[in-house]
Order: structure tokens, then sequence, then C-alpha cells
């Protein structure tokens, strides 16, 4: 998990980006995590060529993506900012 480098001006931001191991022979590179103004995090797969999508999962699939990914990116901002409510 990376924090991204440009959060964007868009309705959502961009928060991190990571990689994510299917199996043992797949991986996922490129994976984008993003928070809605609501605060909910949404994780999405990388694009190819052209703005299609590379990848899609089922809403189940996506919800276990999702729920990694935001524990993930909570330890990783908690870690990186210790005066924050989650450190304390």
């Amino acid at each position: 998990m990376t924090p991204a480098a440009d959060p964007g001006g868009g309705a959502v931001k961009h928060v991190a980006n990571f990689d994510l191991q299917i199996t043992d022979d797949i991986r996922i590179c490129g994976m984008r995590l993003l928070m809605a103004r609501d605060g909910r995090l949404l994780t999405y797969a990388p694009t190819a060529l052209g703005g299609r999508r590379s990848v899609t999962f089922s809403p189940e699939t996506t919800a276990a993506i999702t729920h990694a990914a935001r524990n993930s990116y909570l330890e990783l901002v908690t870690a990186d900012d210790r005066s924050s409510p989650a450190a304390a």
C-alpha cells in the first residue's frame, strides 16, 4: 500500500495504490483505493489503454478486497500519524 501522490480534485479522493495477490500465480498491480465524500472507501482495478477496466470482480469479492484494503490503509495512516484518533 502506497499513499497516492495526487489525490485529484473530483468527487472521490485517490488515497492509495496497492497490488492485490489473488493466488500464488495471479497478482493485480495498480489497484486504487479511493475515498468518497461521505467517507466510504472504494477499490478500483487498473484500467487498460483507452480507460477500459482490465479486471472486474463480483460484489462479494469487491467487498472483501475493499475490507482488506481499508484495514491496510488504516494501519498505514495510523503508523504515519501518531496524533490521529485511530492511533490513540
